[in-house]
């Protein structure tokens, strides 16, 4: 969930000053050449451009992201028997998974969490809480470990990247189209573009990237349930059970994660679609039946 929030964020923020990037130098290339009317097509290229330029340097900072903004202790010379434990379950799960062996890295939470990131299969890393080791077994750690490698193995990331890259290239295009009918029969702006256009068109940017999040948290919920199957195959089908159980029992403590308060049971129909995880009841009984 930590690396999904990381890369959302960096995907906004980069999306945003390239916006307003193009908008202070004044590009005009939306606009055919009668000055009046949109040129789609050029349009069209001016959205993929700035949609999936977000997505993909979104991808390639994430990993350096992740370790400045969690405080990532990169394990590179285990110092005790538990860091030694964690970098050779890692280092088997990897060569399990076919997948280069990924960075394993600590941080400092008392809740219990884990996440996974980086821009290919052989270059990602792996990262656990404190917290996840204080309040887990090594079985249960293992499997969570073996989820976030089945993550990297599934290029999850790199799916994810081309989906938000999709869905940023809509939302620019429509963002734009919605403020050049605002400019043309709200403000009278006959030819060329005044500053509503570009006014409207980032809050229209703003206001359809939250709604587009929907499609991108559904993908989300999705594989996460590829990621538990493919755990359960690393790790073991009772570890992954087990562990995913273990984190259904903070629910409501205050050991639980921020993040995943929004997975409650009772969460509303509204919270559900923008909840980057399926409950936990689902994914454990999706591993029962499978």
């Amino acid at each position: 969930m930590l690396r999904i929030f990381l890369f959302l964020g960096t995907n906004i923020a980069i999306i945003a000053l390239l916006s307003l990037t193009f908008s202070l130098f004044g590009f005009q290339g939306l606009l055919a050449e009668n000055g009046v009317d949109l040129d789609l097509t050029a349009l069209m290229i001016y959205s993929g451009v700035i949609g999936f330029s977000g997505a993909f340097i979104s991808l390639f900072l994430s990993k350096f992201m992740a370790k400045r903004s969690m405080g990532v202790h990169v394990i590179e010379q285990p110092s005790d028997t538990t860091q030694r434990w964690l970098v050779d379950t890692v280092r088997r799960q990897a060569e399990m998974a076919g997948i280069g062996m990924p960075e394993v890295g600590l941080f400092n939470s008392p809740s219990p969490n884990a996440f996974a990131t980086g821009w290919n299969r052989n270059n990602a890393l792996v990262a656990v809480s404190t917290g996840l080791l204080a309040q887990m077994s090594k079985n249960e750690v293992e499997a969570v470990l073996a989820h976030e490698v089945s993550h990297v193995a599934n290029g999850d990331m790199v799916t994810m990247t081309l989906i938000q890259g999709v869905v940023n290239t809509f939302v620019v295009f429509l963002s734009r189209v919605i403020g050049h009918i605002v400019d043309r029969v709200v403000f009278k702006v006959e030819r060329g573009h005044g500053p509503a256009f570009w006014i409207v068109s980032i809050i229209a940017e703003i206001i359809l990237g939250f709604l587009a999040m929907t499609l991108v948290m559904w993908f989300s919920r999705y594989r996460e349930f590829r990621a538990d199957e493919g755990g359960a195959k690393l790790a073991g089908k009772a570890n992954m059970i087990a562990a995913l159980g273990k984190l259904k029992s903070f629910q409501g403590t205050p050991d639980m994660p921020d993040e995943m308060a929004a997975f409650a049971i009772n969460a509303g129909k509204i919270q559900k679609l923008f909840a980057s995880h399926p409950p936990l009841e689902k994914r454990i009984e999706n591993l029962r039946a499978g």
